[in-house]
């Protein structure tokens, strides 16, 4: 199934959810509404919606609900990029300014704020109190996602270890939120209900693996930020971990001077990528994520046979081995 007819199963689900965002996301406050409809029109995969859906069709169901809680999550994802920035101080969100930069840091904190409190304001409509566990769970998962990161900002000591739990608070617990609530949404057996939670959970680990390697080696044009981002901000990630293990004194004066400076005046990015090639890095954490795809796959084999599985399985190379732009 090519990438085009993946999407196309859940493009009017996704037309949509684009329609729930833009009506549910009006404020009061007029910056509120011009932030989220910034967001919105700055495109993005929809990722999180689009793996909501096929869940939920994989399943059997064809109504509205599905709709609705795929507007939740892309709304809670969205509160989670204004909030990154801030704390990032970024300038560039998807190939556009990110919303600090336009409208500030107080601001920008107070909508993403606004959009969380928003995104369980449409879901409270389901009256399911496991959704609402849910969604408690997975917003206090990512807030102490966001503490972890702060703490390891700037230390080339990160393991692998605080790296996998960064990755799973930040990341896959929210793809994993997705695809479990899809199954919900249809009344799907325990089971399959575990197995469409397995499926998201690998497939986030995956994914974030994947942008991590291309932070360092794909375009800006593909990224929708700068190359090099991560260690410029002082994140050590999977690739540069598993390199920091076996290079020399050197190299690693290297990489703690980048990580020093914020930025690549004296040591260039290019010396980052020959670091990581040169101790097989790159080529380890691409196997890492395979591992992930591989189980993802594996979990959706008691799901019956139908398009809406087969563009799980899809998914899964799709978006987390070869990130589409």
């Amino acid at each position: 199934m090519s990438k085009l007819a993946l999407f196309s199963l859940v493009a009017s689900d996704l037309k949509r959810v684009d329609e729930v965002i833009a009506l549910d996301t009006v404020c009061c406050q007029d910056v509120v509404t011009a932030i989220s409809r910034h967001l919105n029109a700055s495109g993005g995969k929809r990722l999180r919606p689009t793996l909501l859906l096929l869940s939920a069709r994989a399943c059997g169901e064809l109504g509205d609900g599905p709709i609705r809680m795929a507007a939740v999550m892309e709304t809670i994802h969205a509160a989670t990029l204004v909030h990154d920035d801030v704390i990032d101080n970024a300038e560039v969100r998807r190939g556009s300014p990110s919303t600090n930069q336009v409208w500030g840091n107080q601001v920008s904190v107070l909508a993403g704020d606004w959009l969380y409190m928003q995104a369980f304001s449409i879901a409270l409509r389901e009256r399911s109190f496991r959704i609402l566990d849910i969604l408690t769970d997975l917003t206090k998962m990512m807030v102490e996602g966001e503490l972890l990161q702060a703490e390891l900002i700037g230390r080339i000591d990160v393991t692998e270890q605080q790296n996998h739990e960064l990755i799973h608070r930040k990341t896959a617990c929210l793809l994993s939120a997705c695809s479990l609530v899809g199954a919900l949404m249809a009344d799907a057996s325990e089971e399959t209900e575990e197995r469409l939670r397995t499926y998201g959970w690998n497939v986030g680990m995956a994914f974030q693996l994947i942008d991590d390697v291309l932070d360092f080696e794909a375009s800006e044009s593909v990224l929708g930020k700068p190359v090099g981002n991560d260690l410029k901000e002082g994140k050590v990630t999977l690739p540069m971990i598993l390199a920091l293990q076996s290079c020399t004194r050197a190299e690693r004066a290297q990489v703690e001077t980048v990580v020093r400076e914020r930025g690549y005046t004296s040591v260039p990015a290019v010396r980052m990528l020959e670091i990581l090639d040169r101790h097989g890095a790159i080529a380890e954490v691409r196997r890492r994520a395979g591992q992930f795809c591989e189980i993802a796959l594996e979990s959706l084999s008691g799901l019956p046979e139908t398009p809406y599985r087969r563009a799980l399985e899809d998914a899964a190379g799709h978006w987390a081995i070869v990130r589409p732009s």
